[in-house]
């Protein structure tokens, strides 16, 4: 398994146990309480333990083998469960808690000893604070002494993109349900646990599109990032075999990459003479960045 690979398992690791523990917690507390922002709370959470192990599946798919009919492996599942658990996102956590909020707005009921669901939401914070310090530790160890927003801008790894948003829009819905459920106990107006609910569901719905929108490119096909980019057109162009690179392109296949080049030899080299350079060339490239599993170089005289 390769490093990316590694550290986003971890990650879900991270962020399944998390959710497993306070979706169970935060489902007694809403039936006891009768908080609907705690019960959108506590489907959230449900969520996105579905949406953890979609992810690993996800994971563990992608490592198959090339086959015959999949000559480029299947790396690029992993995009496909990612876009998967984006619409669970937007369905099981958005709409059922815009739901809820919307049926206790119109049917209010009692509130049952809130202090009770104020203090599971403060375990939950504590929880999804070390889950979502895991998801960040693991892109630290990816991100090779970029920023975090030139990570965040240009990764391909869609899986730690999803548990990054998860852990995000999980940590401000458990601020907002903390927030109005506080206004409900302190006012005695269970409206504000209503439109809490409702203002969680608007939250997890946003993330959901913003994530939906990420993997759409990569299902669509995206080249490399752009810092590997400028690497291997460095490396190529500075062979001494190689007169000009006129022309590379790049796809991203889940993990590894696929690369295409047109270069123009130098003049003087013999057939076999190049075919030895282009060989060595494609090896030396697959050595410096293990993450290219394909590479085609091609030669030319023009584009």
């Amino acid at each position: 398994m390769s490093s990316e690979h590694g550290s986003s398992a971890k990650a879900i690791l991270y962020a399944f146990l998390a959710n497993l523990g306070i979706a169970i917690t935060k489902s007694g507390a809403a039936l006891y309480t009768n908080s609907g922002s705690m019960l959108a709370e506590a489907i959230h959470s449900y969520a996105d333990c579905v949406n953890q192990v979609l992810l690993y599946l996800g994971l563990k798919q992608g490592d198959k083998p090339p086959t015959a009919e999949h000559p480029l492996g299947f790396g690029k599942v992993t995009y496909f469960w990612s876009f998967v658990v984006a619409l669970l996102l937007f369905s099981m956590g958005g709409l059922f808690s815009i739901y809820e909020g919307w049926h206790k707005l119109h049917n209010p009921e009692p509130l049952n000893k809130v202090w009770i669901a104020l203090a599971v939401l403060g375990v939950a914070i504590l929880l999804e604070s070390a889950s979502l310090a895991g998801c960040l530790n693991e892109i630290r160890k990816l991100r090779r002494g970029r920023s975090f927003g030139d990570w965040l801008r240009n990764t391909r790894n869609a899986e730690l993109v999803v548990v990054l948003g998860e852990d995000i829009a999980a940590l401000a819905g458990l601020a907002i349900a903390f927030g109005f459920l506080s206004l409900a106990a302190a006012t005695g107006d269970t409206r504000y646990d209503a439109i809490g609910s409702i203002s969680i569901g608007v939250v997890l719905i946003s993330v959901a599109v913003f994530i939906a929108a990420r993997i759409r490119t990569l299902l669509i096909g995206k080249s490399a990032e752009p810092a590997l980019e400028r690497a291997l057109d460095e490396l190529i162009a500075a062979d001494p075999a190689i007169e000009k690179l006129l022309n590379t392109i790049t796809l991203q296949m889940g993990p590894k990459v696929l690369l295409a080049a047109k270069v123009k030899m130098r003049s003087g080299l013999s057939i076999d003479e190049a075919v030895v350079h282009l060989n060595a060339m494609e090896r030396r490239i697959k050595e410096t960045w293990p993450e290219v599993g394909w590479c085609f170089v091609e030669p030319d005289v023009s584009d």
